[in-house]
């Protein structure tokens, strides 16, 4: 099968990469996939489903029933954390006050979040800017719902793999800065990394790369 085969190649890839103490964390972003797709990625080894649209979330969740961790990884909206925010194991995309205190009130228990960061400088990206990174976990410290386990960026859709790079060690950057100010929030997690330049995200120190199409591709 195509899957088996992708998840294969992609993780000797990654070992081949990774430094010897890294933990690297495989998500599948299942945008695109089906919940056949999904099944197969499962029996291929990858455990980690992440999901970027809040109802389709809950329709797939409703025909998989694999003991699978959810990772919510697209842009949430406040007026939708009430329905769904019981339903995931990690939200990659906390960018917002609004949003922590939505989360604040209807988790049910602690919710492992990554800040995401907007390290490109490009609008049409979400994300804080670096510059705001630091005041706005201060402001999350209050926030018994909110574990800052780390931060998450998305690099430009470029070929220049400097540019890419330099988005990368920025995010790493910050986090270095995080945990020598602000012992309370772990943040020992970079989420970095897409089919397209995951490998350079893994030389950069990325522990969860979040591959969609290089998973689902057709192999002649």
């Amino acid at each position: 099968m195509d899957i088996n085969i992708n998840v294969l190649e992609i993780q000797q890839k990654i070992n081949k990469i990774k430094k010897q103490d890294q933990q690297v964390n495989l998500v599948a972003a299942t945008k695109y996939a089906s919940v056949e797709q999904m099944i197969a990625l499962y029996h291929s080894g990858i455990k980690k489903m992440g999901e970027s649209r809040v109802e389709v979330l809950l329709q797939k969740q409703k025909r998989f029933n694999l003991p699978v961790e959810w990772h919510f990884i697209g842009t949430l909206q406040s007026r939708k954390v009430k329905g769904m925010i019981n339903e995931i194991d990690a939200l990659h995309s906390l960018d917002r006050l609004s949003l922590a205190k939505e989360i604040e009130k209807f988790r049910s228990k602690p919710l492992k979040c990554f800040v995401q960061v907007n390290t490109s400088g490009e609008e049409t990206k979400k994300g804080l800017r670096p510059s705001e990174v630091m005041s706005f976990i201060h402001e999350l410290k209050p926030y018994a719902k909110i574990e800052v386990i780390g931060l998450m960026t998305m690099a430009p859709n470029t070929k220049d793999t400097q540019i890419i790079r330099t988005c990368f060690q920025t995010l790493k950057s910050l986090q270095q800065e995080i945990q020598q100010k602000m012992t309370w929030a772990t943040c020992e997690n970079l989420s970095m990394g897409m089919s397209n330049d995951y490998l350079v995200a893994i030389e950069e120190g990325a522990t969860h790369i979040r591959l969609g199409s290089i998973l689902l591709k057709h192999n002649e």
